[in-house]
């Protein structure tokens, strides 16, 4: 096992020849587990003679701004505020926050967001916001686009039957904000 920074880096034991193009085949089953889709961008690392892909996200450098924005909504309206990029949950806000961040978004998510969809649910029902793990809630889901990509969603939910047209205002600035800042 490599050590890198803090991570453990594990071999796969898959062992792949570099093409006359410079080119390698990164194997289905790690592109399924690691979620990479055809065209999506991978950034790369290299420290001596080791190279990194590490997956892509333009919210990458909205993560500060991002937990920033979630404490500031939850504040203001009291009900869990999550931001996700494509893929996982990169801010949470309130007391949920340690179940949400850093996992993984559900496919019911991954739907909405390539659907570039508004979500309200005003009143309780049952949702996956994580693979495998139903919850009854009420909710407002917003996608983040930024030059006609949805790479993100902003999401307000409630255990209760309290979300309305207000948080979904709040929700779609929210969206606005993030998308154009990113863009700039």
């Amino acid at each position: 096992m490599e050590k890198e920074g803090n991570n453990f880096m594990k071999s796969t034991g898959v062992v792949r020849r570099v093409d006359d193009l410079g080119r390698i085949v990164i194997p289905k089953e790690i592109r399924r587990t690691l979620r990479i889709r055809d065209g999506e961008s991978l950034e790369i690392f290299v420290d001596r003679e080791m190279i990194a892909l590490k997956k892509f996200s333009k919210m990458t450098d909205m993560e500060e701004v991002s937990k920033q924005l979630v404490d500031i909504m939850n504040g203001a309206i009291n009900k869990t505020v999550l931001i996700t990029d494509r893929d996982r949950f990169i801010a949470a806000s309130g007391n949920l926050k340690k179940k949400y961040l850093d996992k993984n978004i559900s496919k019911y998510l991954e739907t909405i967001m390539k659907d570039r969809k508004n979500v309200l649910e005003s009143s309780v029902h049952e949702v996956e916001l994580l693979d495998n793990d139903r919850e009854s809630l009420s909710y407002v889901i917003h996608p983040i686009i930024m030059n006609g990509d949805a790479i993100g969603l902003v999401i307000v939910i409630s255990d209760q039957s309290n979300i309305g047209q207000a948080e979904e205002k709040l929700v779609s600035v929210v969206a606005q904000f993030l998308g154009k800042h990113i863009e700039e």
